[in-house]
């Protein structure tokens, strides 16, 4: 599970930390706006001509406000792709610095770090598990923040209601499931902005408790030249 090689070199947190952060924040907004819009959708009703995929294959022209739906749908996925990307950077950045901090190797492999979203039962556990090993290894003997349950909680509550992040289906069929069942889009749809929510403190906590380890090692290491 363990890093053979050696540990890198202090890197960078803080810009990483606020891409991460701005990137959450531009994630919630837009699943809000795609909740906003799905409101929208329910309450206009089923249009006379029925659902946009009449099934065999055949669909029939969107009204306005579906086509509309459609753009900011593909808005919110390219905003979470986004997330993900500088989430993922921030989060490699503060392993690679927990693992020059403490001079221990991280619980997980890296490879966890990109498989451990998708590998089937091991993404229930290993994700936080990357995050609560980086608190203990910069913050030793201090209490995991409590928006890292609250973030992965709600991250699972949308991955896993079969209509938020992972859903695989079509806009269409979302679109459908406006007319038909909105609150259960709804319901995805706030624990994806709570998680998005959360990730903010995550990040800020993790990046803060580093931050101090960080000078607190530079601060001995002047002290100690000091001395000498």
């Amino acid at each position: 599970m363990n890093d053979p090689i050696a540990p890198p070199a202090l890197r960078p947190v803080r810009g990483a930390a606020h891409c991460a952060v701005a990137a959450f924040a531009l994630s919630g907004a837009t699943w809000l706006v795609r909740a906003l819009w799905q409101l929208r959708l329910a309450a206009s009703g089923v249009p006379a001509a029925g659902p946009p995929d009449q099934g065999d294959g055949r669909h029939r022209p969107l009204t306005a406000l579906e086509d509309s739906y459609h753009l900011v749908s593909r808005l919110g996925d390219a905003a979470t792709a986004l997330c993900v990307i500088a989430f993922l950077a921030w989060l490699l950045n503060a392993r690679d610095n927990a693992r020059t901090l403490s001079g221990k190797p991280p619980r997980y492999a890296l490879p966890w770090v990109y498989v451990g979203w998708i590998v089937p039962v091991a993404n229930l556990w290993v994700p936080r598990g990357i995050v609560a090993d980086i608190h203990r290894r910069c913050a030793p003997g201090e209490r995991l923040p409590r928006a890292v349950n609250w973030w992965w909680g709600l991250w699972l509550a949308g991955t896993l209601s079969g209509v938020g992040l992972m859903y695989t289906g079509s806009t269409d069929q979302v679109i459908a499931r406006t007319y038909t069942d909105v609150p259960m889009l709804l319901v995805a749809d706030a624990a994806v902005i709570g998680a998005a929510a959360a990730g903010i403190f995550v990040v800020r906590a993790l990046t803060a408790a580093q931050q101090r380890h960080i000078n607190g090692s530079a601060g001995n290491d002047t002290t100690t030249g000091t001395t000498d």
